[in-house]
């Protein structure tokens, strides 16, 4: 039987707690003190729930009714009231934005189960913010996330958008486990369509290395490019050690420059052995640094380095007479005709700051700076070698 205001205010307190049912769910539950709460029960994939909705008289009988009548439809759409209550009382938005639920799925997900999120991070700040962030989450459809994608492939960066439809993929299927969201918009866009991520086997013959290094330094690109393009191929560095590389960890007498561990893909700091060319070059770099403790300062100040794109934009503005390349496939030709002159598998892979793994992983533990020194001091004499074969002066080069 329905409650009515006189017949709440007609119960008497009893020396355990009650329930009076008002149907369809809504109760009141009474306890010894005389103080008395309104309660929803439901039922959501064979499961009992349950969620206290307030005080009476706070929350009245009519009120009581219609939030009833709210979280009725929510449960009949697959949402769990409970859940709702959960997540408001731990400050987390009901409704939230792509750019809110965005850092939500950032700090939860991401930065817990990827060994290295800044790929993530940056896809979400310079892709999937600006132009989906005030969106609401719900909001979002297939055709949205679709544009997005399209448009990375469209400019000529098809494995770019294969990542950022698998970040927003995996974004919205935990939005589908907290039951934020009814569907999935980022797996409606077929990846088929957007294209093939570029196989990763590019290795420059020797000819493209000529070819390669003579591009650059007779481009119009910014000197800090060059030399640092330059670099990238004599060190088998990554892209973003340079980039973030500064003067205190650079020493030109013992010909090292330390990659500390923020630095460092794998979270561990990182000695590059310097070859007399590569040291000539960072001399280059240090006169057009001025006053700024970076290698690479960016042009707005001299205390922020460049984007982190922007080696990749420069490169692919250049033309060159042979198939596409990447900065990767620098640190891949690199490793690869290493291998076939008969360097050692294991300087190698320590000179590209990779972890060794299996039962490799736990016999081999030795640093090889020896070896290192003079491998990466013989591969900057073979570039050298192969640059003068086609009598290119190597000054123009920048070494010393």
């Amino acid at each position: 039987m329905a409650l009515t205001d006189a017949g709440i205010k007609a119960l008497k307190p009893r020396a355990a707690r009650y329930l009076v049912s008002d149907g369809q769910g809504l109760s009141l539950d009474v306890l010894p003190s005389g103080k008395m709460s309104w309660l929803f029960r439901y039922r959501l994939e064979g499961k009992y729930g349950k969620v206290n909705l307030g005080h009476y008289p706070d929350l009245t009988l009519r009120a009581a009714r219609a939030e009833r009548d709210r979280l009725a439809a929510q449960v009949a759409s697959g949402k769990s009231p409970a859940l709702e209550v959960k997540q408001r009382r731990a400050g987390l938005a009901i409704n939230p934005t792509v750019r809110q639920f965005g850092e939500r799925y950032f700090q939860e997900q991401a930065v817990k189960n990827w060994k290295d999120p800044k790929d993530i991070r940056r896809y979400l700040n310079n892709e999937i913010f600006p132009t989906l962030g005030d969106t609401t989450l719900k909001d979002v459809n297939a055709l949205d996330v679709q544009a997005l994608v399209y448009r990375k492939r469209d400019n000529g960066h098809p494995a770019s958008a294969m990542r950022i439809r698998m970040v927003l993929k995996q974004m919205f299927d935990y939005a589908l486990e907290l039951q934020l969201v009814t569907l999935n918009p980022a797996a409606m866009v077929a990846t088929r369509y957007i294209g093939k991520a570029r196989k990763r086997s590019r290795v420059l013959t020797a000819k493209e290395i000529r070819l390669y290094l003579r591009t650059i330094y007779m481009s119009n690109i910014r000197s800090q490019f060059k030399l640092a393009l330059h670099i990238l191929l004599l060190t088998l560095s990554r892209k973003s050690q340079l980039l973030l590389a500064r003067w205190e960890h650079v020493n030109f007498e013992s010909g090292e420059w330390l990659v500390p561990a923020e630095n460092a893909k794998n979270g561990k700091p990182h000695i590059v052995y310097m070859s007399s060319q590569v040291i000539g070059l960072f001399r280059e770099l240090r006169a057009l640094a001025g006053d700024s403790e970076l290698v690479l300062p960016g042009r707005s100040s001299i205390r922020k380095p460049f984007a982190h794109n922007a080696l990749n934009k420069a490169l692919e503005g250049l033309t060159f007479d042979m198939d596409p390349l990447t900065i990767h496939d620098l640190r891949r030709t690199g490793a690869t005709l290493l291998t076939e002159h008969g360097f050692n598998r294991d300087v190698i892979e320590k000179a590209l700051s990779h972890e060794a793994a299996g039962i490799r992983a736990v016999y081999i533990v030795a640093e090889f700076a020896d070896q290192r020194k003079k491998m990466l001091q013989w591969w900057g004499d073979y570039v050298d070698s192969i640059v003068n074969e086609s009598k290119i002066i190597v000054g123009q080069f920048g070494a010393a």
